[in-house]
Parts: C-alpha cells; sequence; structure tokens
C-alpha cells in the first residue's frame, strides 16, 4: 500500500517502491525510509510490484534478494528495462560476494545486508531522492532552454556557438559575400539559411549547390543557365541556379571543389553582379548574395595552387568558423533533447527521456561526424526505442562499443579503481565545457561527490 510522506509542494513527491515477502521487513524498510517529499509504496509480491511499476514509474526501488515467485535482481533487470534511470537498493539477510558483485554488475547502486542500519539506509534513500529532484529540475531546465538557446534552428548555450550567434546577428544584415567553414556534418548550410532569414533579401529565394556533387563540364550550365542550342540537348532555354536565385542567395557548399575555370567566372560574377548563360554573348544583371562553405583549408589550397587566390581573399573577407561537436560537447545534452524531441513526433513514439547511461555513453563518443551524426544516432535509436526513455541498447553497436579513449596510453593493470574514476570524472568534466553540475548528472553522482573526486585528483597530481 502507498504511504505518502510529501511535504513538498513545489515538486513532485519521488516515489519509492520497497519490495520484500517479509511483512515485517518491509514495514521497518518502510518506516525507515520515509520522510518529507517521499511516496513509498511497499509490495509483498514482485508480479504485482512489476504491474505497479509500470503505471506509477518510482524512481527509487529497494528490493530483497530473495524472494519466493522472483529474486531481487530479476525484479531490478525487469524495472531497468522499464526506467534505465531508476535507483535500485538490494537487501539480503544472506549475504555473499558473489551476489553482491552480480547485483552491481547487473545495475544496483548499493547493496545492504540485514540487519540494515536505519540511518545508513535512511541517509542513501534520502540522497538518490534527492538526486532524483536534481535530474527532473535539469531535464525540465534543459527542455525549456532549447528555445532560449536556439537560433534559427541552430542550438546552442557552449562559449563557441553563442559567439557564432552573435557574428551571424552583426553580419546578417550587410549585403556581403560570406565564408563558412568547419568540418563536416557541424550545420553549414543551416547557418547560410539563418543568414538568408535575416537579410533584407529573406523573401527572396535561396539556392544551394553543392560543388562536389556536379561533374565538371556541367557546373557553368547548372550556375549560369543556357540557351537553346548551346550544346546537344540543349532544346530550350534555362535559368541556373544565379538567375533562380536573384535578388536572394546562392549557397556553394564544398566550394573548394569547384573546378578553377568555373572559380575565374564565379570571381567576375561577385564583381560585376552579373552572369552569361551558356551559348549566349549577352551579359545579365542580378543581385545575388553568395555564402560559401568549406570544409577544407583554403588557404593551403591556394598555396598549392589548387584555388585561387583572388576568389580566396573574395570569400572569405568574412568568415564563420564552425566548431566540431567535441569542441561543443556542453551542447550534447540540448541536442540530444532537441532530437528525441523531433523524432519521437516524427515515428509517433512516446519517447520522452535518455538514460544516464546513454548520456554518458554519448558523452564519451568522438562524433567525428559531428551534429550530423548525432541527428543519425538519435533518430536511429527512437525507432529502435520500446519504452519512454532511451538506453544504451537503443544505438548503434558503433556508440555502444568504446574506442581507446580516456585510458589511452595510460598503464591501467596497477591502478585503483579510485584512480580510474578520478581520470573518467575529470575527462567528463572536460567534455562538458568545464559545466561541474552537467558532469556530475551524466556521471549519475552528487556534486559534492565530483568535487571530492576532483580534489583529490588535484592531491594526487601534485604529489
Amino acid at each position: 500500500m502507498p504511504r505518502s510522506s510529501a511535504t513538498d509542494t513545489t515538486a513532485p513527491a519521488v516515489r519509492v517502491m520497497i519490495v520484500d515477502d517479509d511483512p515485517q521487513s518491509l514495514a521497518l524498510s518502510a518506516a525507515a525510509v520515509e520522510g518529507p517529499g517521499l511516496e513509498i509504496i511497499t509490495m509483498e509480491h514482485p508480479e504485482e510490484a512489476l504491474r505497479r511499476a509500470r503505471n506509477d514509474r518510482p524512481s527509487i526501488a529497494l528490493l530483497d534478494l530473495r524472494m519466493p515467485a522472483m529474486s531481487g535482481i530479476e525484479l531490478m533487470e525487469h524495472l531497468i528495462s522499464m526506467d534505465p534511470n531508476i535507483d535500485v537498493i538490494l537487501v539480503t539477510a544472506h549475504y555473499s560476494t558473489e551476489s553482491a558483485v552480480e547485483a552491481i554488475q547487473k545495475g544496483a547502486c548499493d547493496y545492504f545486508n540485514k540487519p540494515i542500519s536505519v540511518q545508513r539506509l535512511r541517509d542513501r534513500v534520502h540522497k538518490l531522492a534527492e538526486d532524483a529532484r536534481q535530474r527532473l529540475r535539469r531535464a525540465e531546465i534543459e527542455r525549456d532552454s532549447i528555445d532560449v538557446y536556439q537560433f534559427e534552428n541552430m542550438i546552442g548555450r557552449s562559449a563557441a556557438m553563442l559567439d557564432v550567434f552573435v557574428q551571424l546577428r552583426r553580419i546578417a544584415p550587410h549585403f556581403r559575400t560570406i565564408l563558412v567553414s568547419g568540418p563536416t556534418g557541424t550545420g553549414k548550410e543551416l547557418v547560410a539559411r539563418a543568414l538568408h532569414q535575416l537579410s533584407p533579401v529573406a523573401r527572396g529565394n535561396f539556392a544551394a549547390c553543392n560543388c562536389s556533387a556536379i561533374v565538371e563540364s556541367l557546373f557553368e550550365s547548372e550556375l549560369f543557365g543556357y540557351v537553346k542550342g548551346a550544346f546537344t540537348g540543349a532544346n530550350t532555354d534555362k535559368i541556373g541556379l544565379f538567375e533562380y536565385a536573384n535578388n536572394g542567395v546562392v549557397f556553394l557548399d564544398e566550394i573548394g571543389d569547384m573546378p578553377l575555370a568555373t572559380q575565374a567566372k564565379l570571381l567576375r560574377v561577385l564583381q560585376m553582379q552579373e552572369i552569361m548563360r551558356v551559348g549566349s554573348p549577352t551579359p545579365r544583371k542580378i543581385n545575388v548574395r553568395v555564402i560559401a562553405a568549406t570544409n577544407r583549408d583554403l588557404k593551403e589550397m591556394v598555396a598549392e595552387k589548387l584555388f585561387r587566390e583572388d576568389l580566396y581573399y573574395r570569400l572569405a573577407a568574412i568568415e564563420v568558423r564552425l566548431p566540431a561537436l567535441k569542441d561543443r560537447m556542453e551542447d550534447l545534452p540540448l541536442l540530444t533533447r532537441y532530437f528525441l524531441s523531433k523524432y519521437s513526433r516524427e515515428y509517433h513514439k512516446s519517447v520522452s527521456f535518455i538514460s544516464r547511461r546513454a548520456e554518458a555513453m554519448l558523452s564519451r563518443y568522438a562524433w567525428p561526424g559531428n551534429i550530423r551524426q548525432l541527428e543519425s544516432a538519435m533518430a536511429h535509436a527512437c525507432m529502435m526505442a520500446q519504452s519512454e526513455t532511451l538506453d544504451v541498447q537503443d544505438f548503434q553497436e558503433e556508440f555502444r562499443s568504446p574506442g581507446p579513449g580516456e585510458f589511452a596510453g595510460i598503464n591501467t593493470e596497477l591502478m585503483s579503481m579510485d584512480e580510474m574514476q578520478r581520470i573518467h570524472a575529470r575527462n567528463v568534466v572536460e567534455k562538458m565545457g568545464g559545466n561541474k553540475s552537467r558532469a556530475a548528472d551524466v556521471l549519475g553522482i552528487s556534486r559534492v561527490t565530483l568535487y571530492k573526486l576532483l580534489s583529490s585528483s588535484d592531491g594526487a597530481d601534485q604529489q
């Protein structure tokens, strides 16, 4: 029967489910852990507990290890499959090292022997409850923050992205050629579209051209159009992208792949604001803003005579540099929640959360494909999800299999578990952009515990 101890009206009560086939132990455990802001649910039968958990979704479960119908470990596995964020404590009167190790390996956060220390159990449950409240508050804040930190379909709160947003606001109103640079998958076309929407020509057409996807012989006709009879198969006049985007924007993606001959003609277009269709001697005046993008080092290409120097300086007078995702990991929680919301709606799934284990897994990944790869990973996970919480198994194998990672080059054979935890904690803090609150949440520990880990790490470094 539920025993509500909730007195905090500012936040929903944290549900604690206690399952024990011994009524006396059940009552003692309930009395030990009850307190403000907690709703205690006591159950004697594991099957009934599972049915109840499907509806009430406890944040914490206190389970007896040995029960006739189902063991505490089996029940724990069912509960974790329903909600990977649940904190499970196992209790037993028959302690063994093997069962304790198995419990922790399969997801228990703690293991108590009977007779239980009432104060220790109470402190542990209340600490887990406070952590659960903080996770809920942080999830609500981050859902709200998607709008706060969204800029023309781009999302970010890292210093690097906020600087980009400021730069875009400043340059958008001015009708100048712009170069957007950054690794593949960082959102260069999103930047181009944002500049278009914020510019004086927002009502004009936006024409995108991927230079790496066009055969060299077709470049001119694609960009500038052609007249009837210009070549075999030209049975009618056709406008090119520049005429289509007159009084608008032409976006030239991967401009480093544009042939040198076409680069010369593009330079003339930028200088004269006029184009000539293939097969026509007549210039046509246009009013087009050109935004070019590249993932290559154009300066180096200029030095190697692969890109025109005069065109480079014309394009790079104003340059927007986009950071790789690994350099803005503080934005990862916002981005994952944005894509979670997007694809749960698109696939008609009731997926609302992502587990701490999955968040930690994503934070350890290097993301060579940047935002595009993250979006693809989240889309796949939402499609595969079987519950309202995304967990590790919903993601593809490449994300679940750790690479060389944070212990690469370090001899861990004689390293204590504490030392390995300190290294991992430091790396997570670094990936979260120095945000210790966020790092603590990803690690599944309190900020106090994180500070202790980091301070002991500093002390170890000084020895």
